[in-house]
């Protein structure tokens, strides 16, 4: 699959997508935002924000130039922009007056004379050189690890970025606490032959990095969108009656998953309109302990001592209680509220009715021998027809008659195949009996049917 502005080309892959077929949310450039404000006219294109938005390897890091330039860029377009004693080659993902909103948003001033500049757009020979230096990241990250893992150093290698010229390396790390690596940069210098920059990174970033799929079947926020990270804790959930389950609450981070945070503003406005300080009330039976508060249906739930039973309850209900046990009033009972938990019915009626429910198998088998016997008693008609075992033709003394197959007192009659002296003619009849009479000649044997 591509994104809608990648052609297809012979081989089925998308010809603008360098991921080989990923979406414009993950595999071409993460991050990625959309600039609404590119086809609205302005009053005078010379106030335009001449800063742009820059992104490197694949989106997994972004920063602003200044575009010095005569030359107009687009989004998507590769440049060469400075870098530590060199240059670097990165993709263009924003421009024009949405960028004026990213740099208020990130604290940053427009005519900040820090901001590097823009040098020329990527030739081919800047984009070949940067692919033989980005060639090199995966064999540098595995030297990298095993090198940390020589020197004991209780630290994770995540990531290696060589710039485009090949002149700096930044290695991304996890570490839970600090780590001198003074050591560690001296022989990573010697090893790589290049300036050698030492970053240290939490665990949400590095899987923004990784990237992946989430429980909820999509990837993950923090390497498509996402791109600040605020602390969440357990009371998120729990303002969300959510249980406290570790592994479910969990992302691939091994942190409490940012999207708790998401509906929290939503339950806590919610959540004023119950009252407070009704954890507990007093009734006849005991006391009632609170167990959850239902926003949807405005509900509270209550448990009496030494029963498993939960009792919904309505705010109005609660809050009459909460006043009677204030004035030192005991009420008789809860008074929970029926709560239908099923499904509602649909009322429409169908237009038709479905006749499988009343079709068994006994059915089916007597229409399956209704048909059998009556196929096997119109073959047995038809076959009487010709000259079978029809009752009229049959003889006083055997089985058929003069033109059936056994005569009076015989097996066959006189047109038959043997003759009155057959073996069966008379009770001592024998076989030299049977020799007796001469067989008809063959145009008078009447005829047999097979």
């Amino acid at each position: 699959m591509g994104c809608s502005n990648c052609g297809t080309s012979k081989g089925g892959k998308p010809s603008g997508c360098k991921s080989n077929g990923g979406c414009s949310t993950g595999g071409c450039n993460r991050l990625n935002v959309h600039d609404w404000l590119a086809n609205l006219p302005f009053s005078d294109p010379e106030s335009g924000c001449r800063i742009i938005e820059v992104s490197f390897n694949q989106g997994s890091r972004k920063d602003f130039y200044r575009n010095a330039t005569t030359q107009l860029f687009e989004k998507g377009d590769m440049i060469s922009v400075e870098g530590v004693s060199g240059f670097d080659v990165g993709e263009v993902t924003l421009t024009g007056e949405i960028v004026r909103l990213q740099l208020k948003k990130k604290g940053i001033e427009e005519k900040n004379p820090d901001l590097k500049k823009v040098l020329r757009r990527a030739s081919d020979k800047d984009l070949e050189i940067m692919q033989q230096n980005k060639s090199r990241e995966r064999d540098a990250l595995t030297r990298s690890r095993a090198i940390a893992r020589q020197l004991k150093l209780d630290m994770k290698m995540s990531e290696v970025e060589i710039q485009a010229d090949g002149r700096k390396a930044t290695f991304f790390y996890i570490a839970d606490d600090r780590v001198d690596f003074r050591e560690l940069i001296k022989i990573y210098a010697g090893e790589f032959r290049l300036k050698v920059e030492m970053r240290q990174i939490g665990a949400r970033q590095e899987a923004a990095k990784v990237g992946g799929i989430g429980s909820c079947g999509r990837e993950l926020c923090c390497s498509t969108w996402l791109s600040d990270f605020k602390s969440v804790n357990t009371t998120a959930a729990r303002y969300q009656n959510l249980s406290i389950n570790q592994s479910k609450l969990s992302g691939q981070c091994g942190r409490l998953k940012c999207c708790l945070n998401y509906e929290l503003d939503t339950y806590l406005d919610a959540l004023q309109n119950f009252p407070d300080n009704a954890e507990t009330l007093q009734v006849a039976k005991g006391t009632a302990s609170l167990i959850k508060k239902d926003i949807f249906k405005n509900l509270m739930w209550y448990v009496l001592p030494d029963s498993n039973k939960q009792y919904p309850l309505t705010i109005e209900r609660v809050r009459k209680i909460r006043q009677m046990n204030l004035q030192n009033e005991v009420a008789d009972d809860l008074g929970p509220v029926e709560v239908n938990t099923g499904k509602p019915k649909e009322e429409a009626e169908s237009g038709f009715v479905d006749l499988v429910g009343q079709i068994s198998l006994k059915t089916l088998e007597k229409a399956d021998r209704k048909k059998r016997h009556g196929h096997n008693a119109q073959h047995s008609k038809d076959r009487d027809n010709r000259g079978g075992r029809d009752s009229n033709n049959r003889g006083p003394g055997g089985r058929e008659g003069a033109g059936g197959r056994e005569g009076a007192g015989g097996r066959e009659g006189t047109g038959g195949r043997e003759g009155t002296g057959g073996r069966e003619n008379n009770p001592g009849g024998n076989k030299e009996d049977r020799k007796a009479g001469p067989p008809p000649p063959p145009s008078q044997r009447p005829p047999r049917h097979r």
